[in-house]
């Protein structure tokens, strides 16, 4: 059953949601596009706004999902998180589009509400109150990355706890997945979000 579940959540967070917004939508390709990623960012400015927000829910709601389905089976943290991990790695090397996938915020976010609404939520109001000053999506989700594994301390009060360990490495894999962003940063050429084809 675990086996079944991680795939299951594998699955779920490979489902392309992006690219099948751009194909459809306007018959566009997001890996060779804007930047590159199947995200709801690059969808944002290649195929429109509503695309987007759908893109953005979609992609929430597939780490949320493998999270509940693996709490519904088992009260281990440990599988739930790996049910997390799962999804996410699905999102970023979805099997369907020869790994080449989004950064997983959105699917991260979803596990973390999943796993801690308080967290999950502190996290969002951080990405929120960033891009609304920047305008930069990108640095919100810096932002939100960084300050993940301090809001789960102060919600569980232990570094050793599974929750914590997948906050630190999802802030990571966060930040590592934005490391050409931050280059741009450094070098104040990094898109707005209401910049387009960037």
């Amino acid at each position: 059953m675990h086996i079944l579940i991680i795939s299951i959540s594998y699955f779920l967070g490979s489902l392309p949601t992006g690219f099948l917004f751009g194909k459809f939508l306007k018959n566009i390709d997001l890996r060779l596009i804007g930047s590159g990623s199947t995200g709801a960012t690059n969808v944002l400015r290649n195929v429109g706004k509503w695309p987007a927000f759908f893109v953005f829910i979609i992609d929430v709601g597939k780490g949320l999902i493998a999270v509940k389905i693996a709490q519904h089976y088992t009260n281990q943290n440990l599988f739930e998180v790996l049910a997390g991990i799962a999804a996410i790695s699905g999102h970023i090397w979805p099997i369907w589009l020869k790994g080449k996938g989004g950064k997983a915020v959105a699917t991260g976010l979803g596990m973390f509400i999943a796993l801690s609404w308080k967290v999950g939520f502190a996290s969002l109001g951080i990405f929120l109150i960033i891009l609304a000053k920047s305008k930069i999506v990108s640095l919100s989700s810096i932002s939100a990355a960084i300050f993940l594994p301090f809001l789960m301390f102060l919600d569980i009060g232990s570094t050793n706890h599974p929750y914590f360990l997948i906050s630190l490495v999802v802030s990571i894999l966060v930040i590592w997945k934005h490391r050409t962003n931050i280059r741009r940063l450094l070098k104040g050429e990094e898109s707005k979000i209401n910049d387009s084809n960037k």
